[in-house]
């Protein structure tokens, strides 16, 4: 703790950080800002209890980061946030809550497990019980968090088991390790495929480790912090039996948790391979970036929109490389999201957990999309799976208030990962391959 009340030292109050913070936007609330939540912290630490009102302020915090890009004081807010909800609990929380967040980590973390939920789930998509479920009588009767989840669930995808090993196309230039994921190789395991294909054809030889785990993210966000060291010293493990170059990460999330492993697995009898094995871990637009080009782009005659996933520009800095990378194909048009990079909402699973302000911050986002549609934008790209997930429930949401501006203008507007776009440019294919509703 004492470590914590240093870098909570480093806040001057300045309030750089209030128009940053997304749960500020929404409701004014000065203890639902950085600067806000800080001061709740530093009352813990000189004795105050760990209760509500206080835990529940701290709840509501996104873990976005635009505050640590917004604050001119270097305030380490990621790691004050992270290590405060690791704080041991002074008064439990509801049984509800309770009860929300055993059920998610003990799916979550566990692709075999997501697997198996996503059968039943996939079974009512077709046959439309999920829409009589979230829009009839039944959803009142429903926890919001079990609503969100059937809102948020994409439409059913088809497995694509990769190789352990996907050879260089051409002379080899490096060798790399990929990680598959949770969410992303269960719901989006195209972009999986996309980013293995990629990466061949710039030349690496990409490595998947069968066997790989959840890289802890979702725990470490939580403040599950024993949680997401243990599964973090397995990923380590899994790929320490290879020799590869770098560690490319395709879900900004997963990245910028794995960034971290030096500092999470510290203390224990693997901290030295952690950090590592942190030190080789980018984003594919990263490593792409500073691999430079040798596949040929072919044109893409499209215009896409480019939404910031806040881990990988905020907690990562990796704002230039994904959009150099799109702009660097022959007849795309990169046209932004005109709203400050705001977060969509999604933030790991806090779109679960306070389901409530994740969606108002999704319709405010839904309607930034719209806006960059107006300007002629056909495809959002982004980085994360979360944000894909939120940001294409609330682009498609047809129970929004008649008073919402988004009311009379629900059209959908497709999402792709960095990935899909690049591959599809170097693969030749028509804009059509990504633009299917």
């Amino acid at each position: 703790m004492a470590d914590l009340r240093e870098l909570a030292d480093d806040c001057v109050h300045c309030g750089f950080c209030l128009p940053a913070c997304p749960t500020y936007q929404l409701w004014g609330e000065e203890m639902d800002s950085p600067r806000g939540r800080i001061h709740l912290m530093t009352q813990v630490m000189e004795g105050a209890a760990l209760a509500d009102p206080v835990l529940e302020h701290l709840d509501r915090c996104l873990g976005c980061m635009a505050c640590v890009t917004a604050c001119p004081s270097g305030v380490q807010y990621d790691r004050l946030i992270e290590g405060a909800r690791a704080w041991p609990l002074d008064q439990p929380r509801s049984v509800s809550q309770r009860l929300a967040r055993a059920a998610i980590f003990a799916v979550f973390p566990y692709p075999r497990r997501l697997r198996v939920l996503a059968v039943p789930l996939r079974a009512a998509q077709r046959t439309g019980v999920d829409r009589l479920i979230t829009r009839g009588r039944i959803a009142r009767r429903l926890p919001a968090g079990a609503r969100a989840a059937l809102r948020l669930a994409p439409p059913p995808t088809r497995p694509i088991r990769l190789p352990e090993l996907v050879p260089a196309r051409g002379p080899r230039r490096a060798v790399v390790g990929m990680l598959t994921g949770c969410v992303q190789a269960e719901f989006f395991p195209q972009v999986n495929a996309a980013t293995a294909r990629i990466l061949a054809a710039e030349g690496c030889d990409v490595v998947i480790p069968r066997g790989q785990g959840c890289c802890g993210a979702l725990s470490l966000h939580t403040g599950r912090a024993d949680e997401a060291s243990s599964l973090a010293s397995d990923l380590v493990d899994v790929f320490g039996r290879t020799a590869v170059d770098a560690v490319v990460v395709n879900a900004a999330g997963c990245g910028s948790a794995m960034k971290e492993y030096g500092d999470l697995v510290a203390g224990r009898s693997g901290e030295t391979a952690g950090r590592r094995f942190a030190g080789k871990v980018r984003d594919v637009a990263e490593f792409l970036a500073d691999l430079g080009p040798v596949a040929r782009r072919h044109p893409l005659p499209l215009t896409v929109a480019y939404h910031d996933a806040c881990h990988l520009a905020h907690a990562q800095g990796v704002r230039d490389q994904p959009r150099a990378l799109l702009a660097a194909i022959p007849g795309l048009r990169l046209v932004e999201v005109g709203d400050g990079g705001t977060c969509c909402g999604s933030a790991g699973v806090y779109n679960l957990l306070q389901p409530e302000a994740a969606w108002e911050l999704g319709l405010r986002k839904a309607d930034a999309v719209r806006a960059a549609a107006a300007a002629g934008a056909e495809l959002l790209v982004s980085a994360n799976p979360g944000c894909s997930l939120q940001i294409t429930a609330a682009l498609g949401d047809a129970s929004v208030p008649k008073n919402h501006p988004a009311a009379h203008n629900r059209a959908v507007m497709p999402v792709a990962n960095t990935a899909e776009v690049l591959d599809a440019s170097i693969r030749g294919l028509a804009p059509t391959a990504l633009v299917k509703l």
